[in-house]
C-alpha cells in the first residue's frame, strides 16, 4: 500500500525545474547582398541557409576589390535582407522558448507541487494539513483502513506537522517520517510467545483458537506446532471442530506429516470435553502446549458465539487467538471486534498476508481490539508463518 503511497508523494512534490544555461549568440557584422534563400521546412534550416549566405558574403568580403563577383547591396537591399533574417531569428527564438517550456513543464502538476510552491514560510498551516490529509485519506480508505485507524493517524500527523518548521526540500520526507510514527502507533507487537510457553511451570501452556469457516484456522494451528516442536517444545493439538465435515481428518492429516500428537473425539461430540480430555492427557504425560481448533462460527451466529463462550470457560486458556484473513480487510476487523466483545480474545494471527496487497487489516484490527497480532500466515508451507515485528510490517508496506 505504501509504496504505491510513497510514490504518490514523489510525484505530488515534483522535481525542482533546472535551470539551462542560456546559448550564446554570434553576433557578425558583414556587408550582405541579397540571396535567394530556399524556403525550408522548418525555421532552422531557413536559418542554417541565411547562416550560409553569411559566410559566404564574409569569404567576398576579404578578397581584394578587384576579385569579388558580388556586387555591393544597395541600402534599400540591405534593409530588407535585416527585416528577413530578424523575422526569422525571432521566430526561431519563440519556437526553442516553446520547446523549452514543454520540457520543463511536468506532465501534470500533483497536488504537493501546488502545495510546495505556497511555502513562502517554512511552518506547514491547517491549511496545507488538511489538503494534504484529503489525499491520504482516500488512500487508506481505498486499502481498507478502518475508519477509527484514519482518524487516529490524522490526529497524529496533525500534531507532528501543523506549525512545524520544514525545508522546502525536506516537506516530503518530513510527512514520510510522520506517517511511519502514525502507522507505528497503532501497530501492537506481541510479548514473545514462545517464551512464554517455556515459563509456564507444572501445566500445559493451552492456546485457544476460533474464527470463521475457511480463515485458514486449522492450516495456522498446525503451522504453530510446527514452530513450538522446532524449539524443542512438546505440543498436542486437540480437534474440538466436531461439526466440520473432515475437520477431525484434516487435523489429524497435518498431525502425521508434523510427528505430533492428536487429541480426537467422534465427530457430534462435545467440543469443550474434547478440549477438557486433550489438556488431562497434556498434564498426564508432561506436554508444555495444547493447541485447540474449534469449529468456524460465523460471528453474526449468537447460538455459536454461546458455544464459544462455553469452550472458553472449560479450558480455562491461557491465550486466545482470532484466525482471520488478512485478505478480507474491514470484515476481518468486524469479526475479531465481535470475537472480542463475547469471548475476549487475546492475540490475533492473519492468514494470506503474503497476498494481500492492501494490508488495511493488518493496521486496522491491532488498534480497533486493542489486541497484538502474533503471527501473519505467508504461504501454504509449515514454516510459512512469520513473527509479527512492526519493523518488517513497515518494510513491507513500502516505509
Amino acid at each position: 500500500m505504501f509504496k504505491a503511497l510513497k510514490k504518490k508523494l514523489a510525484s505530488w512534490l515534483g522535481k525542482p525545474e533546472k535551470k539551462e544555461e542560456k546559448k550564446a549568440k554570434k553576433e557578425k557584422k558583414i556587408s550582405k547582398k541579397p540571396r535567394k534563400i530556399k524556403k525550408a521546412k522548418n525555421k532552422e534550416k531557413e536559418a542554417q541557409e541565411i547562416e550560409k549566405i553569411a559566410d559566404e558574403i564574409i569569404a567576398e568580403s576579404e578578397k581584394a576589390p578587384e576579385e569579388r563577383t558580388i556586387q555591393e547591396p544597395t541600402e534599400a537591399e540591405e534593409i530588407a535582407l535585416e527585416a528577413e533574417e530578424k523575422e526569422i531569428e525571432e521566430e526561431i527564438e519563440e519556437a526553442e522558448e516553446g520547446e523549452k517550456i514543454k520540457e520543463e513543464k511536468p506532465k501534470k502538476e500533483g497536488f504537493f507541487s501546488r502545495l510546495f510552491k505556497k511555502f513562502t514560510s517554512a511552518k506547514i498551516t491547517e491549511q496545507d494539513f488538511n489538503e494534504i490529509f484529503q489525499e491520504l485519506e482516500i488512500i487508506l480508505l481505498e486499502n481498507n483502513v478502518a475508519i477509527e485507524v484514519v482518524e487516529k493517524i490524522r490526529e497524529d500527523l496533525k500534531k507532528s506537522l501543523i506549525g512545524a518548521e520544514v525545508q522546502k526540500s525536506n516537506i516530503e520526507q518530513r510527512i514520510n517520517d510522520a506517517l511511519k510514527s502514525a502507522v507505528l502507533d497503532v501497530l501492537i507487537e506481541p510479548d514473545n510467545l514462545l517464551e512464554k510457553i517455556k515459563a509456564k511451570q507444572n501445566e500445559p501452556y493451552v492456546i485457544l483458537f476460533f474464527g470463521i469457516n475457511g480463515s485458514g484456522k486449522t492450516t495456522s494451528i498446525a503451522k504453530l506446532a510446527h514452530k513450538l516442536k522446532k524449539q524443542n517444545i512438546s505440543v498436542v493439538m486437540a480437534a474440538a471442530d466436531t461439526f466440520r465435515a473432515a475437520s477431525i481428518e484434516q487435523l489429524q492429516t497435518h498431525g502425521k506429516s508434523l510427528g505430533i500428537e492428536v487429541a480426537a473425539k467422534a465427530y457430534g461430540s462435545d467440543p469443550a470435553s474434547v478440549a477438557f480430555d486433550a489438556i488431562q492427557y497434556a498434564k498426564k504425560n508432561h506436554f508444555k502446549a495444547v493447541l485447540i481448533d474449534t469449529a468456524g462460527r460465523m460471528y453474526t451466529k449468537q447460538n455459536l458465539m454461546k458455544e464459544m463462550e462455553k469452550i472458553v470457560r472449560i479450558s480455562k486458556p491461557d491465550l486466545k487467538i482470532f484466525v482471520g484473513e488478512s485478505i478480507t480487510g474491514n470484515d476481518a476487523t468486524e469479526q475479531a471486534k465481535t470475537f472480542n466483545e463475547t469471548a475476549g480474545i487475546d492475540g490475533i494471527i492473519l492468514s494470506k498476508a503474503d497476498v494481500d496487497e492492501k494490508a488495511g487489516t493488518i493496521l486496522s484490527v491491532s488498534y480497533v481490539t486493542k489486541k497484538p497480532i502474533y503471527y501473519l500466515g505467508t504461504g501454504q508451507k509449515y514454516d510459512d508463518l512469520q513473527d509479527f515485528k512492526k519493523a518488517n510490517v513497515l518494510k513491507n508496506l513500502g516505509l
